[in-house]
């Protein structure tokens, strides 16, 4: 089954990408995905990181197992409403402590049964959490999502310039690819004491948005490291409901808002452009 017929019914799909491993890529996307779900969108998120699975243990569903129906596999989904679902390798481990070692054939073959081969059906979003760097996982998934609307790459990094080095190769990537970059995220972006509430540059600051005005795309805000927000990832806990007054949580809110908000400028350009 061609990729554009599994996800025909998908409103728009956006990748989640970083240069680096460790930057907090999947709690990114996973929060993002939250976000929507909490926005009133059903959202579903593609975990294509084959050597380091986190969404399902940041979701709560690291025991659940995944079936297959008439049109493919299904995805997991968090709760009864059937507003977030999940698909992602770990779900096919026979265990938690299993490590995926194949070469690259078989984890570009495995990228493109999970974006054939999974009937996500109506979505409003499907948001897809990519592995570290720009390897031949990252072409496959280019080369598969031809002929699929991919609305656009948020890139995630870490304030130090070790961090930012690597996106500024991810943005090459992008270029080079086609494949347009809907801003950047600086995670990580100082601690916030749990008691004061002061928040520390442990890593640095402003790295991120240096980046984003040298390369001319959005910056899409700043997240704090806050221990809730480790925790809540370590047992699956809706972070965003639990904490929404955290600093961490507004600054999730106002990446979302700025996608949002992005999106409804272009959409408006187009429109008068089709009316012209």
């Amino acid at each position: 089954m061609a990729e554009e017929e599994v996800l025909k019914g998908v409103g728009k799909t956006i990748l989640v990408l970083s240069g680096k491993g460790g930057v907090g890529k999947s709690t990114v996307a996973v929060q993002l995905a939250l976000a929507h779900q909490q926005a009133g969108l059903k959202v579903g998120i593609l975990d294509i990181d084959l050597c380091g699975p986190s969404v399902p243990r940041m979701l709560g569903l690291q025991d659940s197992e995944i079936h297959q129906g008439s049109q493919g596999w299904l995805p997991v989904y968090t709760d009864a409403s059937q507003t977030l679902g999940v698909m992602s390798i770990a779900f096919l481990l026979a265990s938690q402590d299993e490590a995926v070692i194949w070469r690259g054939p078989k984890k570009n073959a495995m990228i493109k049964q999970f974006l054939t081969d999974v009937a996500w059906g109506e979505m409003d979003v499907l948001i897809i959490d990519t592995p570290p760097g720009t390897s031949d996982e990252h072409i496959t998934v280019m080369e598969a999502l031809k002929g699929v609307k991919v609305e656009g790459a948020v890139l995630v990094t870490t304030p130090q310039a070790v961090a930012v080095g690597d996106v500024r190769r991810e943005l090459t990537f992008c270029r080079k690819t086609g494949l347009k970059v809907l801003g950047i995220v600086e995670n990580m972006s100082g601690y916030v004491c749990p008691h004061c509430s002061t928040c520390t540059n442990v890593f640095s600051s402003g790295g991120g948005e240096a980046l984003a005005t040298h390369a001319k795309v959005a910056f899409l805000g700043r997240i704090p490291l806050e221990p809730q927000l480790a925790l809540a990832a370590e047992s699956g806990a809706a972070f965003m409901e639990e904490y929404k007054e955290s600093q961490a949580a507004r600054s999730l809110v106002g990446i979302f808002q700025a996608l949002q908000g992005g999106q409804a400028v272009e959409q408006a350009v187009e429109q008068a452009m089709e009316q012209a």
